[in-house]
């Protein structure tokens, strides 16, 4: 599996103190990306490291898993190495290890994952498709497709929205497209934008005037309430 890196982190990865690892690559390209050295699938600071290997460290962790921890995947795009993650995921969930994938929710695999992992963070860009492509370089309609799956099968979910000057603050949008779900099992968190990755970029760095106020974040947590979708913020 090809780890660029990881470390320790509480509360913004899922629940509790977690175990992150960030897996090299990913299928989309957002223009803000806070990780744009995750996005190539090859990467010479990354390295392959053999799923039993991860899973002796994650078991030697475990005493720092408190407050409901455990270990989360995210990227780049983690089920881009679908095989190899299924399988630790399976592991994990034998060893009784709480799990956590951050996913874009475009993988054709995407029940799977499902299947098998305990927290599910999906970060849904766009509800525009023609947006949702020429700001993340790939259409939006698997995205949905899988959203809504997730929540259909009853089990919890949290969807992530960057927002995005120029980009997304439309929150009617938004919350026109999740009301077509039941979103019972689901919450959203709404991420002002910033610019912790811009040194990351190879080339020019095509966000100019990103940055939102509170005002508009709070401008969201009031539309989705009215819509009755539930909100939290990490």
């Amino acid at each position: 599996m090809k780890i660029l890196h990881k470390g320790f982190n509480y509360s913004q990865d899922g629940p509790g103190n977690r175990l992150v690892y960030h897996l090299q690559g990913c299928n989309f390209a957002c223009k803000w990306c806070s990780n744009a050295d995750t996005i190539p699938r090859d990467n010479s600071e990354s390295k392959d490291i053999p799923i039993t290997e991860i899973f002796d460290e994650i078991l030697r962790s475990k005493m720092m898993f408190f407050d409901g921890g455990g270990v989360t995947f995210t990227g780049g795009e983690a089920t881009l190495q679908a095989d190899e993650l299924l399988a630790l995921l399976k592991m994990l969930k034998a060893a009784d290890i709480h799990t956590c994938i951050e996913t874009n929710a475009s993988s054709e695999r995407f029940s799977e994952f499902c299947d098998v992992v305990d927290y599910l963070i999906v970060d849904v860009k766009h509800y525009d498709s023609e947006l949702h492509k020429k700001w993340v370089g790939k259409p939006l309609d698997s995205v949905l497709e899988n959203v809504a799956y997730a929540f259909g099968t009853g089990r919890q979910i949290h969807v992530r929205i960057p927002v995005i000057n120029g980009v997304n603050v439309n929150p009617e949008g938004f919350s026109d497209c999740f009301s077509q779900f039941n979103t019972d099992n689901a919450v959203f968190e709404f991420l002002a934008y910033h610019e912790y990755g811009k040194d990351k970029w190879h080339g020019k760095y095509q966000i100019e005037n990103g940055f939102v106020s509170d005002g508009v974040i709070d401008e969201f947590t009031h539309v989705f309430g009215k819509h009755g979708l539930k909100t939290v913020s990490t």
